[in-house]
């Protein structure tokens, strides 16, 4: 069996003196695909920025020794005449000129991206950019807050599969935060539904039930996603 890499135990977060996330525990597995569900303001983005040691908490947090994990946020906005080129972009984080042509090519990239400006890719190869930017860190867990916010239909079934394509390559373990339905029964194995507290936790089909859903999201449950490729 893989080796536990992330452990949480009774964790509780509180902002501004109200309590976002309440005794939540769970582990992750060494190559792991866990995906977390839950309606807007349910702790999602606060859960990710709290494994990365961001905001404080209460609990335990344990990560295997020398376990490295890079961050793709939601959205990371520039403006359309932002002056910074892709390589440019990189160098702010030291990686080669060749190191970056190289992380590139692995999510699509051409040479000819280098000298774009940031500002004017599209939100879909905006969201490649930043997977790269996470692989340059040489990361073995990659943590995703809604990965295709933005992105059009076709971008969204590009960058999950290019998801499913880098973990199966550099044997990454993925913690995903998304509303797709379809995606969690596609790519992952462990789900948590959380909602403040965890209201569900286990395997994409326990998950993905009616009476599940509804216990997360309430009587007004709608299934929506991507039919499968």
């Amino acid at each position: 069996m893989p080796e536990i890499i992330l452990e949480v135990k009774d964790l509780n977060v509180v902002l501004d003196g109200e309590k976002i996330i309440e005794d939540l525990s769970f582990s992750v597995r060494r190559g792991d695909v866990l995906t977390v569900l839950g309606p807007n303001g349910a702790g999602k983005t606060v859960l990710l920025k709290t494994l990365l040691g961001l905001l404080p908490y209460q609990g335990r947090i344990w990560w295997k020794a020398g376990v490295k994990a890079g961050y793709v946020p939601q959205r990371l906005p520039f403006i359309k005449d932002f002056p910074m080129s892709v390589a440019e972009f990189f160098e702010l984080k030291g990686v080669s000129l060749q190191e970056t042509r190289d992380i590139l090519s692995s999510v699509g990239f051409g040479g000819e991206v280098l000298n774009r400006k940031i500002g004017q890719v599209s939100s879909g190869q905006f969201q490649r950019i930043l997977i790269a930017w996470a692989l340059a860190k040489k990361s073995e867990v990659l943590l995703f807050d809604e990965p295709t916010a933005g992105v059009d239909i076709g971008g969204e079934e590009t960058i999950y599969s290019l998801l499913n394509k880098l973990k199966i390559e550099n044997k990454l373990t993925i913690l995903l935060v998304t509303h797709d339905l379809s995606v969690v029964s596609k790519f992952s194995n462990f789900v948590i539904c959380l909602n403040r507290s965890s209201v569900c936790q286990g395997a994409p089909k326990q998950v993905l039930s009616t009476g599940a859903l509804q216990k997360l999201y309430g009587d007004e449950v709608k299934f929506y996603g991507h039919q499968k490729v």
